[in-house]
């Protein structure tokens, strides 16, 4: 179970906004002193007023949100959406049930997401592969087709290989890499982030990986147990299982510091590439024209969510901390995530 703060339902609460903002109003006017009643506001005076337009936004959600996760169950994405899924109905005041949709590198949901309508019921999930699928040229959108709502999980990524390779370390694996270009067989979401990173380790030794196209992370963690590629970009929940019974080895982490649920494993910084910072923030977005107060008051629900010990725990269970921003917040990190992407986006057009 999750915590939740004391707090109202979301309805009642909605409608307390608006009946403070009624008695804003009154007190503006100089009319406070003289009563509702007496003025002939009493319930039909604010059914009346309850009947504009913001009074109708702050029944918001009345009924489900959709919420698209444009990956395949399984994978890292899908997995830590399904607690937000879980955790954000006790906020939202409705369920926002997990819809999968997988296919093209993450943007095949969100082609669909984009088409919705902007009225606040359906959501979407991006990571910083929308930005990379963008950017070399397999979808036409980018994050600002979108309205951004909220971030809430970073995920640490790290080099993963099978525990029966040769590669005990990243020095083993760098200088199998230099010595043969071309010749591991790096797993990747093809045009997306994981795509990037692979190039970003390329860059740093030297070296080139020839790539093998995977849907999500969960399939390319399949198609490393199995023995179908060598090397691939892996996180907490989709590949600790693996390197805990044996299958796997993580390499490096990505990350500052090392994460606490593998303190063993090196940080690429400590290991003197301190420009291989590889991470995924997960959020989400709406429709592009959502109205700004559903934004608000979805950000809100969000943000509360974030704080809720229950919530961090379980988060954190799946190798993600809980990084809330916001909407502004979020939207400036994605344009500097795009400029990124941008710089890198010749490495990974061969």
């Amino acid at each position: 179970m999750f915590t939740r703060p004391i707090k109202t339902s979301a309805g009642a609460r909605r409608r307390f906004r608006a009946s403070a903002a009624i008695a804003s109003l009154v007190t503006g006017l100089g009319l406070g002193s003289l009563g509702l009643g007496s003025l002939g506001l009493g319930s039909l005076g604010l059914g009346m007023l309850g009947a504009s337009s913001a009074a109708q936004a702050d029944d918001y959600p009345d009924h489900a949100i959709e919420f698209i996760v444009p990956w395949s169950p399984g994978g890292g994405s899908d997995a830590l959406m399904r607690v937000i899924s879980n955790a954000a109905e006790q906020y939202l005041g409705q369920p926002l049930p997990v819809i999968n949709m997988p296919g093209v590198s993450g943007t095949l949901g969100l082609k669909a997401l984009a088409q919705k309508a902007p009225d606040g019921y359906t959501l979407g999930q991006i990571h910083e592969g929308l930005m990379a699928a963008h950017a070399t040229g397999l979808t036409p959108l980018d994050w600002d087709d979108f309205q951004p709502i909220a971030s809430l999980a970073s995920s640490p990524q790290y080099l993963v290989v099978n525990a029966d390779s040769g590669w005990k370390t990243f020095a083993d694996f760098a200088a199998y890499a230099k010595a043969n270009p071309g010749k591991v067989r790096f797993g990747a979401t093809l045009g997306g982030i994981p795509h990037v990173h692979g190039a970003m380790i390329e860059d740093a030794i030297g070296t080139s990986f020839r790539y093998v196209g995977y849907e999500g992370t969960g399939a390319r963690i399949r198609g490393l147990v199995g023995g179908h590629i060598d090397a691939a970009i892996g996180d907490i929940s989709s590949s600790l299982g693996f390197v805990d019974n044996g299958d796997l080895r993580f390499l490096a982490v990505g990350t500052p510091q090392r994460p606490p649920q593998t303190p063993d494993v090196p940080t690429f910084k400590e290991l003197g590439y301190p420009g291989l910072k590889l991470s995924i923030n997960r959020g989400i977005v709406a429709p592009k024209g959502i109205d700004p107060a559903k934004v608000e008051t979805l950000a809100a629900d969000f943000e509360a969510m974030s704080k809720d010990p229950a919530f961090i725990d379980k988060m954190r269970a799946l190798g993600a901390g809980v990084d809330f921003m916001g909407p502004s917040a979020y939207a400036d990190y994605l344009a500097e995530v795009d400029d990124t992407v941008q710089r890198l986006s010749g490495k990974l057009a061969r």
